[in-house]
């Protein structure tokens, strides 16, 4: 048995079982287990059943895109990115949950694209292979789509073995090898309408994984000089930002470090923590690796109560999938559990029928007004329309209500990963089983994960094998974790792990062994430096205050309704000064059963946080929206009161960036709020002015007597 602590999993040798990186493309530490491999249980087992009967798993009913007429059927109706964006969520949750409904549907969808290819190799919306110019002086392909819908075939590929796909993703990369300058993600002259073929040059970089996958099949060497040409046709950044749209930044951000497999350059995967750091450290003040960019992000618009897109939490994700696979670097299973445990579920319904647009650190109201300091909706405004962003809707929000498929989906596959030296990796930690072919011979092994993860610390793995057998397993050890414990059958093992490692055994593994990892969560405060507000941590969770929730309908019909969600409790409070250092002094943890539903609401929260807090009363709404943080500590003369943290994840109504109250010389007063504008001044009424009369009227008056 050799026990040891590295950096990133071993890929001296390609692993003989599944695909990885074909020379001249650097070996690739981790590999995609093939779709249905990994079988989620527990909570996240409970997330994907919700999404069946919620509004993924019917989104056929409540979509126009989504239509028989729709032009990835064949028809001649629309057709976009939305079809791709929800498929290749919808086809994954068809797989992993066995729903025989879904299944059927999804086929339905798959069958139609993979039979619409053209002689010359395009396929999909007949109306984006051309798209021309409002002025008709510029013509241009649009692959964004494409390169969305390709997720989806490759996944059916991994699943069902399809031999149809290859050769269709052959042709059709060589239709785009084929196009000219002149329609091949050009710099665009004219104007052109939504949607624009201008979203292919910002996002050409998500071209490079299916062609790599491809490559890596097939051996091709063009597929590689065909990836070289979309990189390099990637649109530049803008200024001195990579990309001021929250979606584009979060797929954008990854293309240097995945083009870094082929390019051999350091400085391309430095490059990518490059764009990282510098709009998070500017844009990302609140807890958890999301950033103020409700659509764009905006001068001064830096406080955690500016909004995050919900395309933008599965888009990060899967910029953290493919940089994961292809560097090994925990990192970024760490910045997937932060987006996806803490952020993405307050995205969405308790049921899983409806989502907003935008999501906040400090968001305690949801209403259904306009009335915010979003861009959209002050551009809407500005047009004399409406285009509220924050109440829960199955009707609205056009690319998310579609993408927001791939969320759970995605993370279920991504649960473990195959090892370039025939192991296997537990890469993000939740209840599950995963079947897959290990070691020398390739015999296969099922793996029986049981965990509360990440409401509690300890993370087990059982082996069910037929006969013994040796293979490599490694255990992450999160950037958040010191000094883990490792136990094998029950038995304590020395390990000198550090934060951001993986343990790795490789043994030969008899039936029901058990390898357990426990990773103390202790508590942390996150200062923030631009205002010195403070966020509670504990292990890979924030916590936020706990509001009451008065969930109020606002529309939709009763089948699919549409809710605004507001505040039944005081949300503006200060935390009594915590001592960083010893934070467990002043907050107290109290753990609850995990139930066996949703664990995502503040009533079913498996875990709370008492704290001390006082009110802050001049901390008001601005706009609807919650004023802007001030420096603290923050003197309040209101009485002391004990309140409850919970996981931000399970908290809609949120407030995880928190004001320190203190009474020293350096603390100040909140400021009051503006006084609202005063109502105009009523006019004065108009004096009765006599009128003169005319030369007929004079004619007409009666002489006096």
């Amino acid at each position: 048995m050799d026990i040891t602590v590295v950096d990133c999993p071993l890929a001296d040798a390609p692993n003989p079982w599944y695909a990885g990186n074909r020379p001249p493309l650097t070996p690739a530490p981790l590999l995609k287990l093939p779709l249905g491999s990994v079988r989620p249980k527990g909570w996240l087992e409970h997330q994907l059943r919700l999404m069946v009967d919620g509004m993924t798993g019917r989104l056929t009913e409540l979509s126009r895109f989504l239509g028989d007429d729709s032009g990835w059927l064949g028809g001649d109706g629309f057709a976009w990115e939305e079809v791709p964006y929800w498929l290749r969520g919808f086809y994954p949750l068809a797989v992993l949950t066995g729903d025989r409904r879904c299944l059927a549907e999804s086929r339905r969808w798959i069958e139609a694209v993979l039979g619409g290819q053209a002689p010359d190799g395009y396929f999909g919306p007949p109306a984006c292979r051309l798209v021309a110019g409002a002025n008709r002086k510029q013509q241009a392909c649009d692959l964004w789509p494409h390169m969305v819908m390709l997720d989806a075939l490759i996944q059916h590929h991994e699943y069902m073995g399809d031999e149809r796909v290859v050769p269709l993703l052959d042709h059709f990369f060589r239709f785009c090898r084929d196009l000219t300058d002149e329609h091949f993600l050009p710099v665009l002259r004219d104007d052109f309408a939504h949607p624009s073929p201008g979203w292919t040059s910002r996002r050409a970089g998500d071209m490079l994984p299916p062609i790599y996958w491809l490559y890596n099949r097939t051996g091709e060497t063009w597929l590689l000089d065909l990836a070289q040409r979309f990189f390099e046709h990637i649109q530049p950044p803008q200024g001195e930002w990579l990309d001021h749209h929250v979606v584009n930044f979060t797929q954008r951000f990854a293309y240097p470090g995945v083009y870094a497999q082929q390019s051999h350059q350091a400085w391309h995967l430095a490059q990518t923590e490059y764009w990282y750091a510098q709009h998070l450290g500017t844009w990302g003040q609140q807890p958890r690796g999301i950033f103020g960019a409700d659509e764009n992000i905006r001068p001064g618009k830096v406080d955690p109560r500016q909004g995050f897109e919900t395309c933008g939490f599965v888009e990060f994700a899967k910029s953290f999938y493919l940089l994961g696979r292809a560097t090994g670097d925990c990192l970024y299973a760490d910045r997937c559990e932060d987006i996806m445990l803490n952020h993405f579920p307050a995205s969405q319904t308790p049921d899983l029928k409806g989502l907003h647009y935008l999501t906040a650190a400090n968001q305690p109201q949801l209403d259904a007004s306009d009335n915010h300091d979003f861009q959209n909706e002050r551009d809407a405004r500005r047009h004399g329309d409406s285009n509220p962003q924050l109440y829960y809707s199955p009707h609205r929000y056009r690319c998310c209500r579609h993408n927001v498929a791939m969320g759970w989906p995605w993370y279920a596959q991504n649960l473990w990963q195959a090892t370039g030296d025939g192991g296997l990796a537990a890469w993000l930690y939740a209840a599950c089983e995963v079947t897959a072919r290990v070691g020398a011979t390739g015999a296969e092994v099922r793996l029986v994960e049981q965990t509360d993860y990440p409401f509690r610390p300890s993370v087990a793995v059982c082996v069910r094998t037929r006969r013994p057998m040796r293979f490599p397993l490694y255990l992450r050890v999160p950037r958040w974790c010191r000094c883990p414990a490792l136990r094998l059958n029950g038995a304590s093992v020395r390990i000198d792990a550090r934060p951001g490692s993986y343990v790795r055994i490789d043994r030969q593994w008899d039936d029901a062994d058990r390898a357990a990892l426990d990773m103390p969560m202790p508590l942390s405060l996150t200062t923030w430096p631009r205002n010195g507000s403070v966020t509670v941590d504990r292990g890979p969770l924030s916590y936020s205050l706990r509001i009451e929730e008065q969930w109020r309908r606002c529309g939709g019909t009763d089948d699919w309704p549409e809710y605004e969600v507001l505040p039944a409790s005081p949300w503006n409070l200060g935390l009594v000064v915590v001592d960083a250092d010893r934070p467990d002094a002043s907050l107290k943890v109290v753990e609850k059963p995990v139930p066996a539903g949703q664990v995502w609401t503040p009533q079913a929260a498996p875990v709370e946080i008492t704290a001390a807090a006082k009110p802050i009363p001049d901390w008001t709404l601005q706009d609807e929206t919650v004023g802007e943080l001030q420096p603290g500590p923050i003197r309040s003369d209101r009485p002391e009161q004990t309140v409850s943290l919970i996981p931000l994840g399970c908290a809609r109504l949120r407030m995880s960036c928190l004001p320190t109250i203190g009474s020293g010389p350096g603390a100040r007063r909140w400021p009051p709020p503006p006084a609202p504008p005063a109502p105009p001044a009523p006019a004065e009424p108009d004096k009765p002015r006599r009128r003169r009369a005319t030369t007929a009227a004079k004619k007409r008056r009666p002489r006096k007597k």
